[in-house]
């Protein structure tokens, strides 16, 4: 049994499979509750699944995971041979995820670091990703905190929506904001800002603002050495498309992941959404 740091996340960080298992990153599931039924995501319910409720004007709400959920997960960590765990999660402001990982941590069998990231999907993956590297290469819990919280301060996420209502039904943006979208029929470009999601620009058409959103992102990478995801609900073209053109465009350009978010953000932001992630290395 090895002794070592461990890396817990969440599920909104968007981390591919084969890049948990590599690197041992935990990811604790957030929940969607569908009518009556909470399943977790990633496991239970399909982004599919969530696209179509979406579009049917199904309930679709979100849920964090319980202290309990955590308690167990850090048990579970610490009899794998972790000697400390960092917890790595998606911001305060848009969930309350990290206020159960912090009562949990209190009662962990090892000592635990809670860090609120200010971030979400791979904005947070980038961040979970640093601490794992710190950790294997020996260092230690407090050093791979350090490393996180460097990657989110170099980390910028932007967002293309088809509609703000989503967002507004889950009281992540104000209703104001929604109407005057919805009332000027103009397509809202998006930021995370403060662990905020704010408005960036708003822009006429969806193929202006996808425009625009390339534009926004090529602008922040500079000529920068960059990790870059492109995040969508149901638009795999264009974010394929999207993600041809940014590999052109960015000359310090080191991954590029393209996937489709999970249930969570989905059900916040509705299908058509499309996501730039900007990460200096």
């Amino acid at each position: 049994m090895s002794r070592h740091v461990a890396i817990v996340t969440d599920s909104t960080a968007y981390l591919p499979a084969r890049t948990m298992e590599r690197h041992r990153i935990t990811a604790v599931p957030l929940t969607v509750v569908l009518g009556d039924r909470a399943l977790e995501e990633g496991t239970e319910i399909s982004t599919r699944s969530l696209a179509q409720a979406l579009q049917k004007r199904r309930p679709v709400t979100t849920s964090r995971p319980g202290p309990e959920v955590f308690a167990e997960t850090y048990r579970r960590v610490a009899d794998s041979g972790a000697t400390g765990i960092v917890s790595l999660h998606l911001s305060a402001e848009l969930s309350g995820t990290y206020d159960a990982a912090v009562v949990a941590a209190r009662g962990a069998p090892v000592p635990v670091r809670v860090v609120d990231t200010g971030m979400i999907a791979m904005a947070l993956g980038f961040c979970a990703l640093a601490a794992a590297e710190t950790a294997e290469a020996g260092g230690t819990v407090d050093e791979a905190v350090t490393a996180a919280e460097k990657r989110a301060a170099g980390t910028s996420a932007y967002f293309y929506v088809d509609t703000l209502d989503y967002l507004r039904r889950g009281g992540r943006i104000g209703a104001a904001q929604a109407l005057l979208g919805s009332a000027l029929a103009v397509k809202p470009l998006l930021q995370l800002a403060g662990g905020r999601i704010e408005p960036l620009e708003k822009v006429r058409t969806a193929s202006k603002a996808i425009a625009r959103l390339e534009e926004i992102a090529a602008e922040r990478a500079g000529g920068a050495e960059v990790d870059v995801a492109v995040h969508h609900l149901a638009a795999q073209e264009r974010a394929s498309a999207l993600a041809d053109r940014l590999r052109t465009r960015l000359p310090g350009l080191a991954d590029l992941h393209v996937s489709e978010v999970g249930a969570v953000i989905g059900a916040h932001t509705g299908p058509g959404l499309l996501g730039v992630v900007v990460s200096a290395r």
